[in-house]
């Protein structure tokens, strides 16, 4: 070996150092605090550790808790006030975390490192700054789901199930500019089976008269025979503005609008309603967004825009089209050219498809967007408490059919409803629902079958064709499935089904 190949004392001396500040670094990484204390900064190092000790005792006690009673640790970790105080530590953590990193470095004597100190201070400077960068992030995201939580999950609703189903109202309202108050005019009512999330979704129009106020309602006395006017205004969706315009009725009441609807409607229907989910269709397009967009089968060419405003497109009909937030919205809502009870049909079909595509996976990649979209838009009486049993349920629900009932003509007239036969189609409906869960629990588990091999296209031949997305054109093409106000809208196929 010649003397050029030979290290020299001083070459040694800096790779020494140098392989001791990677090792501190790395030890700082794994456990804060330990590299101060190897080097002899015991005070510091020994509080580090103490932190981190505790930081890591918080986790394993949430562990257990997820495993002994993950409904406890759910609601624990989606109250408000546990994420906000989680914002503040996670912050603080990380940049006390951050700083010891650079603190490992100065300790492990750059100077010492010959030209090496450069890149040990590169390396320190990058880890500190990722772990800094980390916490912010964390820590927005903590504050997004305290928004999340605190806005959202307000809480009161009634978890006791009856019949051993939970009831959830969903309502979408729409505040118009030339018009007073808040018109729900979107009126839904999920049935759903606790033991296996089996739903039943019940659709009522918003033209309804006549709806019967229950016995506790202030407003029964105005109307003792059901919500009627002369002018034919006193329809379903104007329940809410009603009693908004009456507040002296309704002492303690925090949202007399919303109280009556949902009295009214369970009074139409003969349930109870656990839950409210009640989302302004100004922030639909937002939440859809958020959600990543929904999938829909698409039977007739839906018009965007109508009624005062100017049509500018169509929503092409096809298999597989993805509607974004403002294309769903529209989807939802339009009018122009088509009935009421067809708008009912399409609203549930959106609601169908999102229950079916939104997973936990969704929820958990798109939470911040979520949040944002969320926290002003829709409002709910699900309490955190609930929030692990109802997520089950969805869970559970997504993989079996939605059965579906609008009560439309000809089973119902709007004008003059038969209360008797709504209540009596809601019960036959849950009771062939609750069958089905029984002959599905009878029923033998039969073998899976095989799965077909793809076939593969032939070197030069067409390749398979991609769905193609939603099109807005200027005009839309005739289409053959249609919809008529003469028949009941159970069957959505007429109207559009779930990608």
């Amino acid at each position: 070996m010649s003397d050029a190949t030979v290290p020299t004392a001083r070459q040694r001396s800096e790779r020494i150092a140098f392989r001791r500040g990677v090792s501190l670094l790395v030890l700082t990484l794994l456990v804060p605090g330990s590299a101060q204390v190897i080097a002899g900064g015991v005070g510091l190092g020994r509080f580090a550790l103490r932190v981190w000790m505790s930081v890591v005792g918080v986790g394993i006690a949430f562990a257990a808790l997820v495993f002994l009673r993950r409904d406890w640790a759910i609601a624990l970790y989606a109250h408000p006030a546990t994420q906000w105080f989680g914002s503040v530590a996670v912050l603080a953590l990380g940049a006390g975390w951050a700083l010891l990193m650079l603190d490992a470095w100065r300790i492990s004597r750059p100077t010492q490192m010959g030209r090496r100190g450069w890149g040990m201070a590169a390396l320190s400077g990058v880890l500190a700054l990722a772990i800094g960068f980390g916490s912010v992030q964390a820590s927005a995201l903590s504050r997004s789901q305290a928004e999340l939580f605190g806005s959202v999950f307000g809480g009161g609703g009634d978890a006791a199930a009856v019949d051993g189903r939970i009831n959830v109202l969903l309502l979408g309202v729409d505040a118009e500019p030339d018009r007073p108050g808040i018109r729900t005019d979107t009126m839904m009512v999920a049935s759903v089976s606790v033991e296996t999330g089996r739903t039943v979704l019940f659709s009522l129009p918003r033209n309804l008269q006549w709806a019967p106020f229950p016995s506790s309602s202030p407003l029964r006395n105005l109307y003792p025979k059901g919500f009627w006017c002369s002018d034919q205004s006193c329809l379903l969706n104007a329940v809410h503005h009603e009693a908004e315009k009456h507040p002296e009725l309704f002492d303690g009441v925090k949202d007399p609008g919303l109280a009556e609807t949902r009295g009214v409607i369970g009074e139409i229907l003969g349930l109870k309603l656990n839950y409210y989910a009640m989302v302004d269709m100004r922030g639909f397009e937002s939440l859809v967004d958020a959600l990543g967009g929904v999938t829909i089968d698409i039977a007739k060419a839906v018009p965007i825009g109508g009624g005062s405003a100017k049509v500018e497109g169509y929503i092409q009909p096809g298999e597989d089209v993805h509607l974004d937030g403002f294309q769903a919205l529209w989807f939802a809502r339009s009018r122009h050219g088509a009935s009421d009870y067809e708008r009912m049909a399409r609203q549930k079909c959106v609601v169908n498809a999102l229950a079916k595509q939104v997973t936990p996976v969704t929820v958990v990649t798109r939470f911040t967007e979520l949040a944002s979209a969320g926290s002003s838009m829709v409002r709910t009486d699900v309490p955190t408490t609930q929030l692990m049993r109802l997520a089950e349920l969805a869970d559970a629900g997504r993989r079996l059919p939605i059965a579906s009932v609008s009560f439309a003509p000809p089973l119902i007239e709007p004008v003059k409803p038969d209360f008797g036969l709504i209540r009596s189609t809601v019960k036959d409906t849950i009771a062939s629902s609750v069958q089905l869960d029984r002959d599905a629990a009878a029923a033998p588990v039969a073998e899976p079958a095989p799965v077909a091999e793809p076939v593969a296209a032939e070197p030069g031949g067409p390749a398979a064709s991609e769905p193609e997305p939603a099109v807005i054109a200027p005009t839309a093409p005739k289409a053959s499935a249609g919809f008529s106000e003469e028949r009941q809208a159970d069957d959505l196929t007429d109207i559009c089904g779930v990608g």
